[in-house]
């Protein structure tokens, strides 16, 4: 939950009920609701594609994923962050499923997309790497949720690890 401590319209102290609104009760409530991500299992060349963020240690490697904006569908999102970050061309994205990450206060919108074309990383991306699916892990967070119910449904049982890998 944010941190917000003072009404940001009159400064008095917010008081927490349902959630924090203001003692005053000059009408400020502060709802403090999920951000909206996509993310993407992308399977390249048979494979799926794993990236590193160049903010994660060395041994983070995740699915591609980024903020849903305004006047943007989850489909038309999860297309332009693959083409953004892995320069890569989807094909139509098909629902994995949703999934809560309290931990970042966001609702993950999670889609396999078949991809064509070269890798090219764009500037969040240090390095990448393509994983057969009998081989592929999953991790009990976040989008790991989606890579691992979407290799269930394609016959694999992923092994689980508690960090991205």
């Amino acid at each position: 939950m944010s941190k917000f401590s003072f009404c940001p319209r009159c400064a008095a102290p917010l008081i927490i009920e349902q959630r924090p609104v203001c003692s005053r009760r000059c009408g400020f409530v502060h709802y403090d609701n999920p951000t909206p991500v996509v993310a993407a299992v992308v399977e390249h060349e048979g494979k799926v594609l794993l990236a590193r963020n160049k903010a994660w240690p060395v041994t983070w490697y995740a699915l591609v994923a980024g903020f849903l904006e305004r006047d943007e569908t989850p489909e038309e999102a999860i297309l332009r962050e693959v083409k953004e970050e892995v320069g890569l061309d989807g094909g139509p994205p098909q629902l994995i499923g949703v999934y809560p990450f309290a931990k970042m206060n966001q609702v993950i919108l999670a889609y396999h997309v078949t991809t064509t074309g070269r890798v090219t990383l764009g500037e969040e991306l240090v390095d990448y790497k393509l994983v057969e699916l009998a081989q592929c892990g999953a991790w009990r967070a976040g989008t790991g949720w989606a890579l691992r119910d979407w290799l269930r449904a394609c016959g694999h049982e992923p092994a689980m690890t508690d960090l991205p890998g």
